[in-house]
């Protein structure tokens, strides 16, 4: 069975954890952007997806109906990291969008994925919220790379970033730190989908979303991060199949 899945499941240790879990099937995984999973699912070369970009599922998977089921899974939380002397005081702001918007206005370096993936699309959303279009801006770096060679990039330039938490707390090697975490607009849903235009449809795809959101969110919403915190938390919802012609 071929399950497509983003740099940051791959990155906070959650196929650690399924891998160990002895799966329903035998999983091939392939990794990447959430854009290019999803466009991979939408041409039927994937069984299964998990991905965390809302707005892209919507447009390449539910609306054209490549979606036979879609399964609420886990939800972690986005931080805006940085230099422990925070020059642009993003640790005071009150929202993440007035937080961006002190980076602005600082022209404090901000290290962007810039690979349409999930923490690109949320963080593209996030300065939208802000008023701001950072892109061409010489303060905004955009890498191209996935989430943790985003962040080494950020630790070496003392720059900004947006970072999956679960993930952010697997690498031991930055100067980086949490500056702002409080605003319920940096929560990062994670959804399963069952793809109905998989080439041939894979006869154990059901029911490794069934397995998936008993037995394996059971492990994930147990994990914890510096401190106590949960890395996941379940996402309300069970599968079902989108509505016919929802847009």
């Amino acid at each position: 069975m071929r399950l497509g899945t983003t740099t940051t499941v791959e990155q906070s240790g959650a196929l650690k954890i399924l891998d160990s879990l002895h799966p329903p099937a035998v999983i091939a995984v392939v990794i990447g952007p959430s854009g290019q999973i999803l466009r991979s699912a939408a041409a039927g070369d994937l069984d299964v997806v998990i991905t965390h970009a809302p707005s892209l599922e919507q447009r390449l998977l539910v609306a054209p109906g490549h979606a036979a089921l879609r399964c609420p899974f886990v939800a972690s939380h986005f931080a805006i990291v940085g230099p422990a002397a925070d020059p642009a005081k993003v640790a005071g702001a009150a929202t993440a969008a007035e937080a961006l918007r002190r980076i602005a206005m600082a022209r404090a370096p901000f290290a962007s994925r810039g690979d349409s993936s999930g923490t690109h699309v949320k963080e593209l959303a996030l300065w939208q919220s802000a008023g701001v279009t950072p892109r061409g801006r010489p303060w905004y770096l955009e890498t191209g790379t996935d989430q943790a060679a985003t962040l080494r990039l950020a630790d070496e330039r003392r720059a900004y970033a947006l970072a999956d938490l679960p993930t952010f707390t697997q690498l031991k090697d930055v100067e980086l730190r949490v500056l702002f975490t409080a605003d319920s607009a940096l929560l990062n849903p994670y959804t399963l989908y069952v793809i109905r235009t998989a080439s041939p449809p894979h006869p154990a795809a059901a029911r490794f979303a069934s397995w998936a959101l008993a037995d394996w969110r059971a492990r994930l919403v147990a994990l914890r991060l510096d401190g106590g915190l949960e890395a996941f938390q379940p996402v309300a919802g069970g599968c079902a199949a989108p509505a016919a012609g929802e847009s």
